[in-house]
């Protein structure tokens, strides 16, 4: 019997990488039962990365948080023993939002769900960072969490980015008591510093609403709060690879959580066990919404391709739109690529369509399946 493992990504703005899968799958089994399939949906370390652990077993936690402005959020996290795995896009990610908030956007609700994690025996907990919403140096997700942030009258400041620039002493004697000896993973894929042209303000301010003037605002609170953190914990940890990342929540966890980084879909494959679930299967279905140049840096279908490559087994890949040719991808062990743009070229329609167009792509791929594995077991899979 041919087992074929489903670990497709979200096509986003369409199918959560679930809804990927139970296409292909449903699409295969029409065209030949006979074939054995396991669906195991993957996600980069963003949108999605809690209900890949949850779709791997984990069991999902909800909790209510306060959203990126206050507005209060319904959320979830993964547990598993003393582990957990929280999304910092579900909780304060920039797709909560109605209106876009520069200044003012926190990352409080995080923490709440760390906080929440914490309470509940987690040990070691995953923190996704991929979708944030803020540029607050992690100050909100600490604020939460027990930290307080004081201005020059020892007041607290508000929350957002934008306060920062009152903020004159952080004060780490109320943090949540459990952190002591807790291990926090941050899964993130960029390694920009806190500050400066490379830095979460002049990279991603833009993409939450940051004219000009507010990204000057908020790269002179983003230097006012790493002054403040040196100064309270005796180091300078803001030029540190991903120090940048989710508007500086990474530079928040790093200094003060103590916490270290790792490639996001690098950690979701352990955390699903993708590699035992590797075992004995024939083929690797993967995809995502666009499979492009930026999918080759680190995105989660070549990450899937390569673990597969390693132990031997071919990878054909799925997504809304490609336009990276098949002769690059085959460096990854990919054999072979659909889109669904190559069944219905508008590209609004196949967003629409997109459940039925997935299902008659995994009817291709049942139908062509022992070719495709007896033309790759000939060739060998490098």
């Amino acid at each position: 019997m041919t087992r074929i493992l489903l670990s497709p990504d979200k096509f986003k703005g369409s199918l959560t990488a679930a809804q990927v899968a139970d296409a292909l799958g449903e699409g295969m089994v029409s065209a030949d039962p006979s074939l054995e399939i396991v669906r195991l949906p993957v996600a980069d370390g963003g949108d999605g990365t809690v209900a890949a652990a949850v779709a791997a077993g984990w069991e999902s936690t909800p909790v209510t948080c306060d959203g990126p402005t206050g507005r209060r959020v319904d959320t979830s996290y993964a547990r598993r023993g003393t582990s957990a795995v929280v999304e910092l896009a579900s909780a304060v990610g920039l797709e909560l939002l109605d209106e876009l908030d520069a200044l003012h956007a926190s990352t409080f609700g995080l923490g709440t769900v760390i906080a929440h994690a914490l309470d509940n025996g987690a040990e070691h907990i995953v923190v996704g960072l991929g979708g944030s919403a803020s540029t607050d140096g992690g100050a909100g997700m600490l604020q939460a969490l027990g930290a307080r942030i004081l201005d020059a009258d020892g007041n607290e400041i508000a929350r957002g980015g934008g306060a920062l620039r009152g903020a004159v002493r952080l004060d780490t004697t109320g943090l949540h008591r459990a952190l002591s000896g807790a291990r926090i993973q941050l899964a993130c894929d960029v390694d920009n510093p806190l500050l400066g042209p490379t830095g979460a303000s002049a990279v991603y301010g833009p993409q939450k609403g940051a004219n000009p003037q507010h990204m000057l605002y908020l790269e002179h609170a983003m230097r006012q709060w790493a002054h403040v953190v040196r100064t309270a914990i005796g180091r300078d940890v803001s030029g540190y690879a991903g120090a940048g990342a989710a508007g500086g929540t990474g530079f928040g966890a790093l200094a003060v959580l103590g916490a270290d980084i790792r490639p996001g879909i690098d950690t979701v494959l352990d955390l699903i066990e993708f590699h035992r679930r590797l075992a004995g299967a024939d083929l690797v279905v993967t995809g995502e919404g666009s499979l492009d140049e930026q999918s080759l840096y680190g995105k989660a279908p070549i990450g899937v391709a390569l673990a597969a490559r390693s132990a031997g087994v071919p990878v054909v890949t799925v997504s809304g739109r490609r336009t990276v040719g098949l002769d690059r991808l085959r460096d990854y062990g990919i054999v072979h690529s659909y889109a669904l743009t190559d069944l219905q070229p508008d590209t609004a329609i196949a967003i629409r369509d997109a459940t039925p167009l997935v299902r008659r792509v995994g009817e291709f791929i049942a139908l062509s399946a022992v070719t495709t594995l007896t033309a790759t077991t000939s060739e060998g899979v490098s």
